[in-house]
């Protein structure tokens, strides 16, 4: 029996810019169908809120901090490899059409397709920007453009191009086992659309949030310093005018492609495995903050997530409970039969979805924006968790934050030095320490640990936990050799200088 799975993503979509989370009037029908057949989450998140490091998550199933790409413009590790290059060499195979972000190059990539991905149908934003000419490329690139009479057309677009390849290998690979990307730019900016959808929210108001009134009293100095003037300045009465009409008009235009996608799913691959979700989302103006950057805000981090897994996921069901992108790459391994490796930060949703296992918490990061700027804050390290109830944020280099999300879910009281919240807290930072270690995360170090508010930290001492964590990637490389012996290491997690037991090596 032939198995086909199909991951369908988009850039800048916040979960609520999605019709079936609450607002109808967001205007995207396609996806909202989906959603009927497929099983939607309520609590899914992104590893960190910027395109690159995103996506390294995604298609490698380790962390920002352990793949290498923790910031755009940062290419993953050489010995990192991606869910295409572990399913290629098992007779799957894998095509990559759209937005990559993970070769090391500019914001629309080298046109090159990496290693595990058919060349045939490799279309990254290079590639795009190849088949136009000089004024077209620069027409590409403004906002504006979408509001010129008959300016832009449904085919000049990159998404249309990307859905026609998608579409295409559908048809032509419908008799064989295959894991199909299809990543739009869209609705990132410019939010280019044809009609109707550049003029469809002329005059709209995007539905008002309390933390647009956040004041950033007791919140992070970073913060404060990101929202800039905006800080002295009354908050907006409305989300509205121009930018916001383009930018919704670009996420229901893209809602239209995705339905060209899935209807060709429907039609020769209705037994697939469809993954939809977004890599992350945008503040907006919430807690005076625009973009997305070093914060865990819902708005930056929760997003939209489907998946339609016949004969494991119900149609139309709800699933609660927090998950992470970091997941999905051990998930679409499993779906092929293929054995979770030792190297895997995330694990396969399968038993969780099945009520068999409960679900993690959902762990997140930032480190930087980009290498390239030097806005965005520069080197703004944070780690983070939300475990379904409480989010917390350490902020290393300034103050930290502790959110009850049920009493306050637009995250507006920092409960970081609550003594009423001191053992969530503490509990917390814990989780969060442990992760730390767990997934060998290069920053971690004893000033993550000695928070002015945590009284029980441990001295500062050079060793920090004393322990030597090395990497269990054994499909692609050889056991890792011990520093004090040169034989292959017998145990990747042993004290510092332990010495090593000799045992016969592996065939």
């Amino acid at each position: 029996m032939k198995k086909q799975a199909i991951l369908i993503m988009t850039d800048t979509q916040r979960w609520d810019m999605v019709g079936c989370y609450g607002n109808p009037a967001i205007h995207t029908p396609c996806l909202d169908a989906f959603s009927g057949r497929s099983l939607r989450f309520e609590n899914a998140y992104t590893c960190q809120p910027v395109c690159g490091p995103a996506r390294s998550a995604l298609f490698t199933g380790l962390y920002p901090h352990s793949n290498g790409s923790w910031t755009n413009s940062m290419a993953l590790s050489a010995n990192v490899h991606t869910v295409g290059q572990r399913l290629t060499p098992k007779n799957v195979h894998c095509a990559y059409i759209g937005k990559w972000h993970l070769d090391g190059g500019d914001y629309f990539g080298l046109g090159t397709c990496p290693d595990g991905y058919d060349p045939e149908y490799w279309y990254d934003m290079k590639c795009y920007l190849d088949e136009l000419t000089p004024e077209e490329r620069y027409f590409s690139r403004q906002p504006q453009s979408s509001d010129i009479p008959g300016g832009i057309t449904r085919e000049f677009t990159y998404a249309s191009r990307v859905t026609k390849r998608a579409i295409d290998f559908i048809e032509k690979h419908k008799d064989e086992d295959y894991f199909l990307v299809v990543s739009y730019d869209e609705p990132h900016g410019p939010f280019l659309c044809p009609p109707p959808y550049n003029t469809m929210f002329e005059g709209y108001e995007f539905p008002r949030y309390e933390s647009l009134d956040d004041t950033l009293e007791n919140k992070p100095s970073s913060q404060k310093a990101w929202a800039g003037p905006a800080l002295n300045e009354a908050p907006p009465e409305t989300i509205s005018g121009d930018e916001v009409r383009r930018y919704l008009g670009c996420n229901a235009f893209v809602d239209s492609e995705i339905g060209r996608v899935l209807d060709a799913a429907k039609k020769d691959a209705d037994d697939a495995l469809v993954i939809y979700t977004s890599d992350h989302g945008d503040a907006m103006s919430a807690h005076r903050l625009c973009g997305k950057g070093p914060c865990l805000y819902d708005e930056v981090t929760h997003i939209p997530m489907f998946i339609r897994w016949p004969g494991v996921t119900e149609d139309g069901a709800v699933f609660k409970a927090p998950v992470s992108h970091i997941d999905i790459t051990p998930t679409v391994m499993d779906f092929f039969g293929l054995e979770p490796g030792m190297w895997m930060d995330g694990v396969t949703l399968q038993p969780v979805l099945k009520g068999e296992k409960e679900a993690h918490p959902a762990f997140m990061e930032f480190s930087r924006y980009e290498i390239d700027h030097d806005g965005f804050g520069g080197f703004q390290p944070l780690r983070g968790v939300y475990d379904g109830r409480y989010k917390m944020t350490i902020n290393l280099m300034c103050e930290d934050e502790l959110y009850d999300m049920l009493e306050d879910p637009h995250e507006m009281k920092n409960l970081i030095r609550d003594p009423m919240y001191r053992e969530v807290r503490n509990r917390l930072h814990d989780e969060i320490l442990n992760w730390m270690n767990e997934t060998r995360d290069p920053f971690r170090g004893y000033w993550w640990e000695r928070r002015s508010w945590r009284e029980d930290a441990r001295p500062a001492t050079w060793d920090y936990t004393g322990m030597t964590r090395q990497r269990e990637n054994e499909e692609f490389e050889s056991r890792q050799l011990d520093y004090t012996t040169g034989l292959e290491m017998e145990q990747a997690v042993r004290a510092k200088d332990a010495n090593t037991v000799l045992t016969k090596k592996k065939d």
